[in-house]
């Protein structure tokens, strides 16, 4: 599938290295906020440049503004972008695993069985969810994260490089797990 690149900084980069991992064919970087030469357009500019049904999306915002990454992603489903899950070749996925659109799962990472990734979740390097897991959309686990059996991750969370999530933990939405935390029952830490 030939993929537009929303986004245009290191982020970016990583993306378009997965996505050719991945057999498909990036075709440009989107930024509403950069103009630089590689950018073919904003993410108004390329429905007519680059119309949904030619084109698909790569999310590659990062994690320093969830609500307007989440906000972009929703502007282009709207519009009718497709954005296909990316697994790399040396990620073990269970095949009961379930991924949302535009979810991207990294070299090394496990998605174990019945485990459960919403819209645009990016799992990182080494990154590890463990059976009957739940990950909101639009989180991020960061390299050698490990989110243990039946935990519960909401909606736009950050768990920091080799954070540990208990097995049956509740994280609430919006939460920023710092790296090497541990999140358990007795923990409360919500970001505002």
């Amino acid at each position: 599938m030939k993929l537009l690149i929303l986004g245009s900084r290191d982020f970016a980069q990583t993306v378009v290295a997965l996505t050719l991992d991945c057999g498909h064919e990036p075709c440009g970087f989107v930024d509403d906020f950069h103009k630089d030469g590689e950018i073919i357009g904003d993410s108004d500019s390329i429905q007519h440049s680059h119309p949904p049904h030619d084109f698909g999306v790569a999310i590659a915002i990062g994690y320093n503004n969830l609500p307007a990454r989440w906000h972009a992603w929703q502007k282009l489903q709207r519009a009718g972008y497709a954005a296909p899950a990316l697994i790399h070749p040396r990620a073990y996925v269970a095949s009961g695993a379930q991924l949302g659109d535009g979810t991207m799962v990294m070299a090394g990472a496990i998605v174990d069985v019945r485990a459960c990734l919403g819209e645009i979740v990016v799992a990182w390097p080494g990154a590890c969810v463990n059976h009957d897991a739940r990950i909101g959309s639009n989180s991020f686990l960061s390299p050698n994260a490990t989110i243990c059996g039946h935990a519960q991750i909401g909606a736009s969370c950050f768990i920091g490089a080799a954070a540990a999530i208990v097995d049956h933990a509740d994280v609430p939405d919006d939460t920023f797990v710092p790296m090497s935390g541990r999140w358990n029952h007795r923990c409360v830490g919500a970001r505002t």
